[in-house]
């Protein structure tokens, strides 16, 4: 995937409220539908979000997670390493998270911060970053090899509508949680951040594990075109499966 984040118009917008919810619940019925096929088939699903601070990661995925089986999916935030995991192979703490065969996990941050916040930072050497896309590339092909399905999201906003989220953040007691010194410090490296993203995308870009980015300055139309990406990438998978999709009239959805 050969893209220039900041190129991104980010003019795409959902301000209808009705509409907005309506397409939302639409697609949170279907992906409930899909779950339920992939339970019965035995395939894994595996969805992990990345993006700029701010981006809206989190509110997707509560859009996400909203109308699904709480028994079947799981939501593994991902911060840094403890000190116990840097003893083992930096993939070790996300294999010892994937899902059963038959249940949903979603990565919230993931392994790809190897090529990002730990590149960054120095927390990786040149060397063990630049070889991480080849071994995220064979981890991802090994388990869909195995029946599992897995995508990828990169929600990106501008870099004026960020600063507005962190103020807002910052203004509002119930929001403060969400920002930290870290984010500021993130922030003062924008351009290194946005070059480490593209190179990521452009390099870990495959049909088996595909990323999908999405234009986050609105976040009604982020967190429906999440939705509509990850139905649309788990019926195409079930299609190459051979397998019947679901009747989405079942759920209220058709």
């Amino acid at each position: 995937m050969d893209i220039k984040l900041e190129e991104l118009k980010q003019d795409k917008q959902l301000t209808d409220k009705k509409e907005y919810k309506t397409e939302l619940e639409k697609y949170q019925r279907r992906l409930l539908a899909l779950q339920q096929t992939l339970f019965q088939e035995k395939i894994g699903l595996i969805m992990a979000f990345e993006g700029m601070d701010a981006a809206g990661k989190g509110g997707a995925i509560k859009r996400m997670n909203e109308q699904l089986d709480p028994r079947g999916v799981i939501v593994h935030p991902i911060s840094a390493p403890q000190p116990h995991e840097l003893r083992y192979h930096y993939m070790h703490r996300f294999w010892r998270k994937l899902p059963q065969h038959g249940q949903i996990a979603i990565f919230d941050r993931s392994w790809y911060g190897r090529v990002l916040v730990e590149r960054i930072e120095g927390y990786a050497r040149d060397a063990e970053w630049q070889r991480a896309y080849d071994e995220i590339n064979a981890f991802e092909k090994s388990l869909t090899d195995e029946r599992y399905i897995m995508m990828k999201f990169w929600v990106q906003i501008s870099k004026n509508e960020q600063l507005r989220r962190f103020e807002e953040r910052q203004q509002n007691p119930l929001k403060r949680w969400k920002i930290t010194d870290e984010d500021w410090r993130n922030r003062e490296k924008w351009e290194q951040y946005v070059k480490a993203a593209e190179e990521m995308l452009q390099k870990t870009d495959s049909s088996y594990a595909p990323w999908y980015v999405i234009e986050g300055n609105d976040k009604k139309y982020a967190r429906v075109a999440v939705l509509k990406r990850a139905v649309a990438h788990i019926e195409q998978a079930l299609i190459q499966m051979e397998l019947p999709l679901p009747d989405y009239r079942l759920f209220g959805a058709g």
